[in-house]
């Protein structure tokens, strides 16, 4: 009797959700391949992360996914967790500005769709310079790439790029919106472009009329979005290993690949046929120094920003009433915490989770890009200084029951001018190393939705690599 054929074994290196999105999609389009995810961290899951605060357990890292992509809410229900996707209570939103806070007037990505709605938000000269877009020659950008900013700040003024894009684009990229690129972060403004020489008047003709509901933008999972990791951590088929750091890859002669885990004191080597690497571009910029240089150059450009996440419950009957889900920080004004989320507020599930122990869970973002000095103090200064903000935003006079801080050391790739060209540079460079895949947030986008897309995309290269050698080595034995 022939011997049965050894399964294919491809190894994931990098457990966050791109990961194990990846290792997932790998099991499904190859049900007999051996797929191991190795994490050098003692945990999966990268940024999603769940922990309990007040008797809450909530996601201290990303807790929103974007609805219209259908990437991570079509694998959430790929999961069992159909019934579980939920959407925010609320989706209005508040600006902390000059020391007030007023409504966020609607946007596509920090462009106003009514410059009316700005009164009070920025200043009448502000005002008056936005409005100047609707009468400026058309802005042409051919094939050129600039900051979000820059252009924003060409059709509407520095004040709309300061007081709007700003506290959003901090949100999303802990960034500067004048070193973030515009093809790469909002596609969908330089689109606008292409329909109307004023910004204005192309960002309100995308919007659905006043009186048609507009379909949810987010999705969240109830008990939190760190279960779609920890349910991609349980997925049969997917052997999970923590604490293997990979060192070193190496071309195998023949074809395959070489991993070095483990500590360089007791470093152990491992064979796969084929490899996919989910971690950050630095990491992934070492692994591939010697396999393709360019690429590793490329890659090691990348900058990342650290943030910090401070989770607090308090007491539900000493919290002020608040309007909204939470509200932004424009930058410009001095402010150490740069958004904050009243969760009970935004997600019934966190409400109800609360009510048991009559509190209240918020969270506050801290930390932008090269502004790290703001996290070097301890844990209990970060909470303290989230305290005082939330105090001279809404009131806030009492302390939490509970506080919870979650760094994310590095967690966040900047997209700077020029991101997509570098992005199409790697890719090319790794499409001709056979048996070899790249994905994550590094490269097309930050969301949950986009690491999915990028993780299955991974994975299909290397099923169509792996099939096309097959092929081969079939029609050279016949």
């Amino acid at each position: 009797m022939p011997a049965r054929p050894e399964p294919v074994r491809i190894a994931v290196v990098g457990g966050g959700v791109s990961g194990l999105a990846g290792a997932h999609r790998l099991t499904t389009l190859l049900p007999d391949a051996e797929v191991t995810v190795l994490e050098g961290s003692p945990r999966v899951g990268g940024s999603l992360r769940r922990a309990e605060v007040g008797g809450v357990v909530v996601d201290v890292g990303a807790e929103a996914m974007l609805h219209r992509r259908p990437e991570a809410v079509g694998l959430a229900r790929e999961l069992g967790l159909a019934d579980d996707v939920v959407h925010p209570a609320t989706t209005t939103a508040n600006l902390w500005s000059r020391g007030r806070l007023a409504p966020m007037p609607r946007t596509l990505m920090g462009v106003p769709v009514d410059l009316r709605a700005l009164d009070g938000v920025i200043s009448a000269k502000g005002l008056a310079r936005a409005a100047m877009d609707a009468v400026l020659p058309p802005t042409e950008l051919g094939d050129r790439d600039m900051s979000v900013g820059d252009l924003v700040e060409e059709r509407l003024g520095k004040e709309v790029v300061d007081r709007l894009v700003e506290p959003l684009l901090g949100g999303v990229y802990a960034g500067h919106a004048r070193e973030i690129s515009a093809r790469a972060a909002v596609p969908q403004v330089v689109a606008l472009l292409e329909r109307d020489r004023s910004l204005v008047r192309a960002a309100a003709a995308t919007m659905p009329p006043p009186d048609r509901p507009a379909p949810p933008v987010f999705a969240g999972i109830r008990g939190g979005l760190g279960r779609l990791a920890e349910a991609l951590a349980a997925v049969p088929g997917v052997r999970v290993r923590t604490g293997a750091t990979v060192r070193d890859l190496a071309h195998r002669p023949g074809g395959g690949w070489n991993l070095v885990v483990g500590s360089t004191r007791d470093p152990e080597v491992l064979q796969y046929d084929a490899v996919v690497l989910a971690t950050p571009a630095r990491a992934t910029a070492r692994l591939l120094s010697d396999i393709t240089p360019a690429a590793a150059l490329a890659l090691a450009r990348i900058e990342y920003a650290s943030m910090a996440i401070v989770t607090m419950a308090f007491p539900s009957r000493a919290f002020p009433e608040v309007a909204g889900s939470g509200f932004l920080v424009p930058p410009v004004d001095g402010r150490t915490v740069k958004a904050a989320t009243f969760s009970f507020a935004k997600w019934d599930w966190v409400r109800e989770a609360g009510a048991d122990g009559d509190v209240v869970v918020v969270r506050c973002s801290i930390g932008r890009h090269r502004d790290e000095h703001v996290l070097q103090v301890s844990d209990d200064e970060l909470v303290d200084t989230a305290l005082a903000d939330l105090s001279a935003a809404i009131g806030l006079s009492c302390r939490p029951v509970d506080s919870h801080v979650q760094r994310w050391g590095g967690a966040l790739p900047q997209y700077a001018v020029g991101h997509l060209d570098r992005v199409a540079a790697v890719r090319a460079e790794v499409a001709g190393k056979p048996g070899l895949a790249v994905c994550g947030s590094a490269y097309e986008g930050l969301g949950i939705p986009a690491c999915i897309a990028s993780a299955e995309r991974a994975a299909v290269r290397i099923v169509d690599g792996l099939t096309a050698t097959t092929a081969d080595v079939s029609r050279g034995s016949a």
